[in-house]
């Protein structure tokens, strides 16, 4: 009866929930966008934030670095004069550029390699420690990584003090004999660590190390806790020792994670500043300049030259975007063939 009458209605058979969820899944037009739209509105407060703390004035350099700007420009003095390439050709004229470039890319190349290497490993440890003792060792190590830069810069330049550092004292306190034999020499007091370009930047790849390798550790970590144990327990059944099962199955499965810290580690290694200033007292060793030095050197040191300043700033960030998009394209390339 109740069946007839309904059909009768025209209301058909349907129950209802049934029209409940049709209810449900038509679109609101609350909003008064279509739901497409809706996602891209969302983002317009976050992409406005970071134009306006880093697209304007990455825009400035850029424009800068086409423009004459000194002590007069800065006071007001004289207007800023338009002066094409000219920074650009006086940079790469100058002898200390390439000298900065060199030293830039050597040590990005060295360190980026050791904080991966050591980073890796401390992760592969972590993995393999009691939960109890990786928690205190992720701590301990972290703890370095949370040291601000010019911190990092100040403590490992009282370490290498000529005068009072530690391992000046530590290496004296080697047998004569032994310290003879590995070094070449037996006495270690006053040795100015902090005064020659090389063993500045040994300095420098050991504090960077320090501070850098935490971060790598605990990206790797992360990504071991994703793999399954079972394709660990496959390869010890088949014979494979440890650094074939890290090959073949460990680096492939965690290749994003690693290209990832790569590109990050490139990023901030090349723009390395705060640590290398702090160890050479300010830009006093000219043969030891990277190009954020270099650049920071041009343009506030007396008399500023800030043209020529941004336009190191443009070539580095050119550099960085350069060498990014190569070693991106390399591993998508890697992907698409495996």
């Amino acid at each position: 009866m109740t069946n007839t009458s309904t059909i009768a209605r025209g209301g058909g058979t349907s129950s209802a929930p049934e029209r409940r969820r049709r209810r449900s899944h038509r679109p609101t037009k609350a909003s008064g966008l279509p739901p497409r739209a809706v996602p891209y509105v969302l983002l317009i407060p976050g992409i406005l934030v970071i134009a306006g703390l880093l697209l304007y004035p990455m825009i400035q350099v850029v424009v800068m670095s086409f423009q004459k700007v000194g002590l007069a420009q800065i006071s007001g003095k004289r207007p800023t004069e338009w002066v094409g390439w000219e920074n650009y050709t006086k940079i790469f004229e100058n002898d200390i550029f390439w000298s900065s470039l060199r030293n830039t890319v050597a040590f990005a190349v060295i360190t980026v390699t050791l904080t991966l290497a050591v980073g890796t490993a401390v992760g592969v440890l972590l993995n393999r420690l009691s939960k109890r003792m990786s928690t205190f060792v992720i701590i301990g190590i972290m703890g370095a990584w949370a040291v601000p830069p010019v911190a990092q810069g100040a403590i490992w330049g009282w370490l290498f003090n000529a005068e009072a550092g530690i391992v000046n004292w530590l290496l004296n306190l080697l047998p004569d004999w032994l310290s003879q034999a590995l070094f070449g020499r037996s006495d270690w007091t006053g040795e100015p660590w902090l005064n020659d370009p090389i063993t500045i930047y040994l300095v420098l790849i050991m504090t960077v190390l320090w501070t850098s390798f935490p971060f790598v550790s605990v990206s790797v970590l992360a990504g071991l806790k994703s793999i399954p144990a079972e394709l660990y327990e496959a390869a010890r059944v088949d014979g494979s020792g440890p650094w074939r099962t890290f090959w073949k199955i460990t680096f492939p499965l965690l290749k994003p994670v690693f290209t990832v810290l790569t590109i990050l580690s490139i990023i901030w290694d090349f723009k390395v500043f705060s640590q290398l200033y702090t160890l050479m007292g300010g830009p006093t060793v000219r043969e030891a300049f990277n190009l954020s030095v270099y650049s920071y050197s041009e343009a506030f040191r007396s008399p500023p030259k800030m043209g020529s300043g941004a336009a190191i700033a443009v070539v580095l960030t050119v550099i960085l975007l350069i060498v990014t998009a190569i070693y991106v394209r390399q591993m998508v390339k890697s992907e698409e063939v495996q």
